[in-house]
Formats: structure tokens, sequence, C-alpha cells
């Protein structure tokens, strides 16, 4: 019987985190997650740990910016992974000297779960988040460091608030009268659900044809256009919806006039739907490969699943 790598996740409450968490604790690998002793004890994370502790999460106390912390973490495992926030992705170099200072780390996954930031041109604020992970990644391959950078494109779980154009997070299901859609709507965009997400992760992180290789996930349901996605929606509801077109210079000025976070938001948005920059080049096998192709026995959930969610009433 194979011996499973231990995984350590950094950032493992967050949005993302959390359901590496729980893939990489399903999947059979000794899963450590580092937390700061406040975490365990917040009451809005109980869910949360609670949830760890019956998959048999370890914990380890420690955070980014306690060097011997994150080194007694790194040294009792075989993989990092990283799903730090927005503001904390710059700090990752702290990881980056604790892997170098160990030595036995086999592979690192940085915290990217977005577009392809070596390839994507975006506009700011999204831009300054780009450069940022693009300043992780040659970082890491300057230490020598082995790595595989997961290019997640769009979550799944922010499509209604997407498609509900960006005004209500909490709205019950996607617009059913009228519907926004940013630039001419034909630009292909890819969306997957977070469980799908990370299952591809934790398989892609301990497998040797993705050593220091980009791996995209793009499930063919799933890459569609925003029209596609509206239509979708529409035989879903039965429904026509009328459609508002908003060219890519009034995203551009909605951006500007925006505050955070919807203004990072906006621009992410900018950069998928009006300037299509998710599915703009071919996967090539010097660089990158696939993920639904490597791991075909991922039964991912389908966009047009996704919708099913909101029509079972």
């Amino acid at each position: 019987m194979d011996v499973k790598s231990k995984i350590l996740i950094i950032g493992g409450t967050g949005n993302i985190g959390k359901y590496l968490v729980e893939a990489s604790a399903k999947a059979g690998h000794p899963t450590f997650a580092l937390v700061r002793e406040s975490t365990i004890s917040d009451p809005k994370r109980a869910v949360i740990i609670e949830s760890f502790k019956s998959l048999g999460v370890i914990f380890l106390h420690g955070d980014l910016h306690n060097h011997q912390q994150l080194v007694n973490a790194i040294k009792q495992v075989d993989i990092v992974i990283s799903a730090v926030g927005g503001d904390l992705v710059a700090h990752q170099v702290k990881i980056i000297e604790a892997i170098k200072e160990t030595g036995n780390i086999k592979r690192f996954l940085p915290s990217e779960f977005g577009v392809d930031v070596d390839r994507a041109n975006a506009v700011e604020p999204a831009a300054s988040l780009n450069r940022t992970k693009v300043e992780i990644r040659r970082a890491i391959e300057a230490e020598g460091i082995p790595y595989t950078y997961l290019v997640s494109n769009g979550f799944a779980g922010y499509l209604n608030y997407i498609l509900n154009n960006f005004g209500d997070s909490f709205s019950a299901s996607p617009p059913r009268d009228k519907i926004v859609i940013l630039g001419d709507g034909n630009p292909k965009v890819v969306f997957t659900k977070e469980e799908d997400i990370a299952a591809y992760t934790i398989k892609a992180a301990d497998d040797p044809r993705t050593l220091n290789k980009s791996v995209y996930i793009t499930p063919p349901a799933n890459t569609l256009s925003y029209n596609e996605i509206v239509s979708l929606w529409e035989k879903k509801i039965g429904k026509t919806l009328e459609k508002i077109y908003v060219p890519g210079d009034e995203v551009l000025k909605k951006i500007q006039e925006a505050s955070m976070p919807l203004k990072l938001l906006l621009s992410l948005a900018y950069t998928f739907f009006v300037k299509g920059e998710i599915a703009n080049f071919e996967i090539k096998a010097s660089f990158g490969m696939e993920a639904t192709e490597l791991y075909p026995d991922v039964k991912y959930t389908t966009l047009d699943e996704y919708f099913s969610q909101f029509v079972s009433n």
C-alpha cells in the first residue's frame, strides 16, 4: 500500500482553503492545517474547526510572520499548499524562506487559484495582485523549490453573485427577469465548483507528471461564454431574460468609480468577460497540463448541474 504524502495547508480556514483541507483529508493524506491559536477559539470559525477535527486534521499553531513556527510546521510534512488571501500573497516569501531552510519539501503550491498570471493581461487593481503572484512564482523558481501552479480560473460559488450584477451576494438565485452582461458576452470563461477545484488540486500536488508545471482546470462543459451561461440559465427556468450589455469602456469607468472590494471584483470581471483572458491560449505540454484530462476519475459538477440547485423548488 502506498504511503500518502503529508500535506500542510496554510490559509486552511479561508474561502478555498477549507475545501482543500477537506479534500486532502478525504483523499487519505495525513492533513495538517497551520492556524493561529486565536482562530481555534474564534466562534465564527467553530463550525469549520469542528469539521476539520472530525476529519482527523492535525492543527499546527503558527502564522506567516513567525519564521520558527513555519519551519517547525513544514518539517513535519512533504507538501505545502498555500491558500492565503489576496492581502497575504506577497507574504508567501516567508513560506519560501522556511521551505528553503527545511529542505524537505517535495512540492509547493503557492496561492494562485485564478487566472494564469504569466499570461493574463489584467487592469488595476487586479493587475497588481497578478504581478505579486508572478513575483512569488519567480522567487520559487529562483530558489529551486519544486512547484505546481494551480490555475483554477473562476469559482462557481461566485457565479450567482456575478450574474446578479455584483449587487446581492445573498440573492436566492440568478436573475429571472433581466441580466447585465459585461462586454459582448462572447469570450470563453471557465467556472468550477470549489469542491472540484480542491479535488483536482490535491491530486496534482502529489503527481510526478505535474512537477514544475502549471495545471489548468478547464472542464469542457464549464468552458462557456457569458452568453452561453445565460442561455443555459434561461433553459433551466424556461424564460428569455432581458439582456443589458455594458460596453468595455463603461466597465472601466465603473472600476474607477468603485471602492474595494468591488473595484477588485470588477477588474477581475473585466479580465474574464470583456478581455477574455482565460481561454485565449493553447495549453502546451512545455508549461502546463489540463486537470480533467489528467484526472478523468474526478466527476466534476457541470454548470448545468450547478444551476439545478436554483430550480429544485
